[in-house]
């Protein structure tokens, strides 16, 4: 699948058989697991999103949040009316995600110099 298939959200074909290939099509770019570690962490709302320290732009993180939502990671569901505004929470699908996510995070804590050294605290 070309790179311009996989950002319009077209999963059917595929650049290769190789499963990592195909997965990093989807949640393989600098911002996706960035958003998705979020999610696990609480944050629902777009605002809360802004929030992260990465600096991720308002632009870039819109069609992040559709790109997941088209590939059934995401649900959306609106919590105000005017003007519109979403909570954003993980399917099932995207659920399964946490290890992949749980292994980066003590990949980074072990072999990037630097970083973080405590555990990320859940949002309330």
């Amino acid at each position: 699948m070309s790179r311009r298939a996989a950002d319009a959200g077209d999963w059917s074909g595929s650049r290769s058989d190789c499963p990592i290939a195909c997965s990093l099509d989807l949640i393989g770019d600098r911002w996706t697991l960035l958003i998705v570690r979020d999610l696990f962490m609480g944050k629902h709302r777009f605002s809360e999103f802004l929030e992260s320290g990465e600096g991720i732009k308002t632009n870039i993180l819109a069609e992040r949040l559709k790109r997941l939502e088209r590939a059934g990671l995401v649900e959306r569901s609106v919590y105000q009316e005017h003007p519109p505004r979403y909570d954003y929470h993980l399917t099932a699908s995207g659920r399964e995600l946490s290890t992949v996510v749980k292994a980066l995070y003590a990949w980074g804590r072990a072999h990037r110099p630097g970083v973080e050294r405590s555990r990320p605290t859940r949002r309330k």
